[in-house]
Order: structure tokens, then sequence, then C-alpha cells
């Protein structure tokens, strides 16, 4: 079969000062010619299977997101009025929650292992469930309801047609890829450096693609768990007493349903994109892929990526990725209006245009792999979480993702 067309993923990139470096591989960050300041900077430490195989692209500059923020605030002060709350989310979910609920009524009986049940899974089911993952992501940022307390119930109720309970612990790991954004030990969006090694090739990234909600979902855990709240014993007990009775009044194929669903919302499926194609660094982000790899050039490396395809239809318009992390407040349904508004300020960035390219490319281009990501030893916020030892220092609050309490507010 023939890959779709390259013209799929299109970027660009502007030059950045020579004040902003980035290290590949195990570079140091002075070097002739830079600031004494940035000369004297620690040189990073890195896990030895890294510097030993392939590195991710090491920075020490900031995350660009508060920034631009603080740049469009400055720009369009009138975008502040689009933070709040969405009502519509909660009619959507409903809407999509009865939908595979009627599904897997109706799939009761069928052969797990016929073409209209995998069909069904496949189109419909994957479709749903990851569109309720993204409802689930939308409300960990409090835009479903004002009450926290209603997000939060709200959410275990969106979590119900996925089988397994992960709305609670979504919530903290994901405001923490906000607040520490490419920061190694906290933002669990990154894959370590064991995955980057062992799947570095086309039938690795393969079953990374194909696999890849495993990853997401056990890899946090790996990295640093967050507290058991009572919010978490909820998920727990709702997800489990709603498997049961599912099980009890329609058989055990309509839960295999809604399970298939799950893992195929998170396999190859044209939605399924948006997990790579949000953080990973493509070739074409830059206009010249040889200069970036070399710090002292001063080439930046974009670090979030924008789509705005049709998909975005199905999936809250997540693929307004760079306005997504410029302003969490700001819910799906106002997204492309910050886009409209502010469209200076993101018209130039990186952007793709096909979710399918970006996982084709993914596992064909050699030139890019689970070590294209941008990675920080320093910064960061860990939110909600609960660790020891080296875990605990890295949750000091750095001016690299501080957030100020009425931007938050804004």
């Amino acid at each position: 079969m023939a890959p779709p067309s390259s013209s799929s993923t299109v970027t660009s990139a502007r030059r950045r000062d020579n004040n902003d470096k980035t290290i590949r591989l195990n570079e140091k960050p002075g070097a002739e010619g830079q600031d004494a300041a940035a000369a004297d900077e620690p040189e990073l430490q890195r896990d030895p299977i890294e510097i030993k195989y392939r590195d991710f692209f090491w920075t020490y500059t900031e995350e660009p997101h508060r920034t631009r923020r603080l740049a469009i605030i400055k720009a369009h002060p009138e975008v502040t009025k689009l933070c709040g709350p969405e009502p519509l989310t909660k009619y959507v979910v409903l809407l999509v929650v009865s939908t595979q609920l009627l599904c897997a009524y109706l799939l009761r009986d069928a052969a797990f292992f016929s073409l209209p049940f995998w069909a069904t899974a496949y189109v419909i089911g994957a479709t749903a469930n990851q569109n309720l993952f993204l409802a689930i992501h939308e409300i960990s940022h409090n835009l479903a309801f004002r009450s926290a307390t209603a997000n939060r119930l709200f959410a275990i109720l969106a979590n119900l047609p996925i089988g397994v309970p992960y709305s609670a612990s979504f919530r903290p790991y994901h405001l923490t890829h906000h607040k520490s954004l490419g920061v190694d030990g906290l933002d669990t969006d990154l894959p370590t450096a064991l995955e980057a090694v062992v799947f570095d090739s086309v039938l690795g990234k393969a079953f990374f693609c194909t696999f890849q909600i495993f990853f997401y979902a056990l890899r946090p855990m790996c990295v640093y768990a967050v507290p058991f709240t009572w919010v978490s014993a909820a998920n727990l007990a709702v997800q489990l007493a709603f498997d049961a009775a599912l099980v009890r009044a329609c058989g055990s194929r309509a839960l295999l349903y809604l399970l298939l669903s799950s893992f195929l919302a998170g396999s190859l499926h044209p939605t399924a994109g948006h997990f790579i194609a949000e953080h990973y660094v493509y070739p074409e982000s830059v206009a010249d892929p040889v200069r970036q790899r070399d710090p002292d050039n001063g080439v930046p490396v974009p670090e979030t990526f924008s789509y705005y395809g049709p998909l975005n239809w199905l999936t809250y318009n997540v693929g307004l990725h760079n306005e997504h992390h410029d302003f969490p407040a700001v819910p799906w349904t106002r997204l492309p209006e910050l886009h409209r508004v502010a469209r200076e300020f993101y018209r130039d960035l990186p952007q793709h245009r096909s979710w399918t390219y970006v996982i084709w490319q993914f596992i064909f281009d050699e030139s890019v792999g689970l070590r294209c990501r941008v990675k920080r030893k320093e910064g960061g916020r860990l939110v909600g979480g609960a660790g020891a030892g080296k875990k605990q220092q890295q949750q000091r609050v750095a001016a690299v993702a501080d957030w100020k309490q009425d931007e938050i507010e804004a």
C-alpha cells in the first residue's frame, strides 16, 4: 500500500537568539562566543543508556507556552474572556456514553472474533472512546462545570464506557504535564530512555503505536505515584460496579466490546495520531534539520504542534494543541476563536495536516522515533503527586513552568 502524501505534514520555524541552548547527545552547554553565564551552566546528567545510544533533545530553554500566553494577553486582553466552562460538554459526553452502551447491548450476542464485532469496535467504538478520553482531558481542566467536585464526578461518568478506571489519576498526571512540560521525571508523557532504545526500529515503533494505550497507562505509575484520594476510590468503585452490572445484564461480550474499543482508540486508529502529533519533533519542524542538531547554530527545537484538520470535530479540538497549552482554561469550543484572535502568534508555528500520516511517518521514517522529544532536567511543578528522594526535590517551583494566580484564573 502506498504511503499517504508526504505533503500531509507542513511545518515552519523561527530563529532564536544565541542565549537559547539546546543540546544533543553529550554536548556541553557552554561554547566559545557564548556569554559567561551560559558557559557556567552545569552539564546535564543523563541516563547512561541515553548517552550510549541515542539521546533526546535536551534543552536549557524555558517551555514556550507561558511566554506566549503573556504576550497574547498583552496584545489581545480580550482572550481572557474565552476562559471558563463549556455547558455543551456534558451533553456531548452523555450522547457518546449512551451510544457506546447501545452498541455494547446490540453486540451482546455477537461472536468476539466476528467482522461486525471488530468493525463496530474500530469505526464507532474506538472513535467514541477516544472522544471520551479527550472529554476526561477537557474535564480535568474543570471545563465542564464551575464546581471542581462536579467535574471530578462527571469525569467518573465519562469513564464508564472505557471499562478501566483512570479519570481520577489522569488529572494530576496531566496537569503536571502542563506545569512541567518536558521535565524529565515529572512529565510522564515523555518516553523513557529504555523505550527509546528498545523501540528504535520500524518493528519497534509499529509495536509502540499498536499498543501505545498501554504505554500511556502504565508509564506514569513507573515514574512516580499520585495519592489515592476519595476521588480515586469513587472512580474505582463505580467502574467496577458498572462493569459487573454490565456483565450481569448483557454478558461478557458487552464489556469486551468496550475494552476492545478502548484498546483500538489508542492503537493504529486515525484519532490516535494526536498522541504522537502533539509533542514529537519531526524533521520538517525546522528549516534545516542538519543545522538544528548543532545547538551553537541557534536553531530552535519546537516541542508542541497543532493540527487544524477535520478530526478535531471528533476530539474536542485537541489538535489545537499550541493553543491549548497556551490557555488551558479555554474550552474546546473556543479554541478556534483563540486561534483567530491571536493568529499572528500561531500562523508560523509548526503544524501537522494529517494524523494518519503522522503515524505512518513515525513508524517508517528512521529520522523520527521515541527519542524525538524535547527534555529538561530542571524546573516544573508536580501537581497532586507524592514521591520521595529525588522526586521530592523536583517538586520545587521554577520560573520555567510557574503560573501566576491571575494567569490561572484569567
